[in-house]
């Protein structure tokens, strides 16, 4: 492996677009060389995400069956005591996760919300486990607070490209987002940002979402590429699945455009077969959401997971 402190080679949108193009072997090998050239291949790092606050969100966004707009089944709950988290995050490192996400249906938090999530933090942090929120948009100071308590990473997601963003979410625009991004890098906090594929968007437009990330200076330490779940009641529970191999395509070229980034195999794995999650580990994904459950819908199994481990000689970092 090469020193991850080497410079990275920003690639543009039309490097982007011709990495999409190559021949499904020409693209693989160049993912696997870019992969092994900073890290391990055979390790994976290991996550669990806990919905602390569920339901009633103010934003529009198409896709979460979270939203207050839509109607798709999920009940609003308040959020959660810090005893039943801290039980939640042992549970999760007695399992091998090494990092706990907390994540909170909120368009952005409260200073009274922000406090209980820095206590959360706090807990979190004390059992040895890396620590991870995603809370929304952030103001100014905010960041810093959650920094304070111990926060490592925050994660806060482009979700698609500039020109397909207003297709999927009118609530907020996508200049919010790197806003507090931003906000998020002056603090001092690693930064977790990707997107979702599969929502209708063409291959040009995945490309774009990875020219985005990519451009992001620095690039994010983690980048979670979500497949969309289709939710009854969200306005794209009827969006066309995304074949397979292209799932495993947009794995590769983020390999490629984000060598140094943790990519991580989020929203979806439930509907992917052990032989798709396999192609994507060879593609450079190096990291999992690790649990029975993200957020409010479903994730492949603990047993599962160390089955599909096991035949494929992987390893938690």
């Amino acid at each position: 492996m090469n020193d991850m402190t080497q410079p990275v080679a920003r690639l543009s949108m039309t490097e982007i677009e011709a990495l999409f193009a190559l021949p499904f072997a020409d693209l693989m090998f160049q993912a696997q060389k870019a992969h092994r050239d900073r890290f391990d291949p055979n390790k994976i790092q290991l996550s669990t995400l806990l919905s602390i606050k569920t339901g009633g969100c103010s934003e529009n966004c198409g896709y979460c069956p979270q939203s207050a707009h839509h109607d798709a089944g999920v009940d609003k709950q308040p959020m959660m005591q810090l005893d039943d988290v801290r039980a939640a995050a042992s549970a999760a490192k007695a399992a091998g996760a090494s990092r706990f996400c907390m994540g909170a249906a909120w368009r952005g938090p409260k200073p009274r919300d922000l406090e209980s999530v820095a206590e959360m933090v706090r807990e979190v942090k004390s059992l040895g486990l890396e620590t991870c929120a995603t809370l929304g948009m952030l103001k100014e100071g905010q960041a810093e607070q959650l920094k304070a308590a111990g926060l490592d990473y925050y994660n806060h997601n482009l979700d698609t490209a500039p020109d397909f963003y207003g297709d999927v979410i009118t609530t907020r625009d996508y200049q919010d987002r790197l806003d507090t991004l931003a906000r998020v890098r002056e603090a001092g906090l690693s930064v977790c940002c990707g997107g979702i594929v599969g929502m209708g968007e063409s291959r040009t437009q995945r490309a774009g979402l990875i020219a985005q990330l990519a451009a992001l200076d620095p690039q994010p330490e983690s980048v979670p590429i979500n497949l969309l779940v289709r939710v009854e009641g969200t306005p794209l529970a009827d969006a066309e699945a995304l074949e397979p191999l292209e799932f495993v395509r947009t794995i590769a070229v983020a390999r490629i455009a984000l060598p140094k980034s943790l990519v991580r195999l989020s929203a979806g794995r439930q509907q992917m077969s052990d032989v798709m999650q396999a192609l994507c580990f060879l593609a450079g994904a190096n990291s999992i959401f690790y649990g029975d459950k993200l957020l409010t819908t479903g994730n492949p199994e603990w047993e599962r997971d160390q089955r599909l481990f096991e035949t494929l000689g992987l390893t938690p970092l």
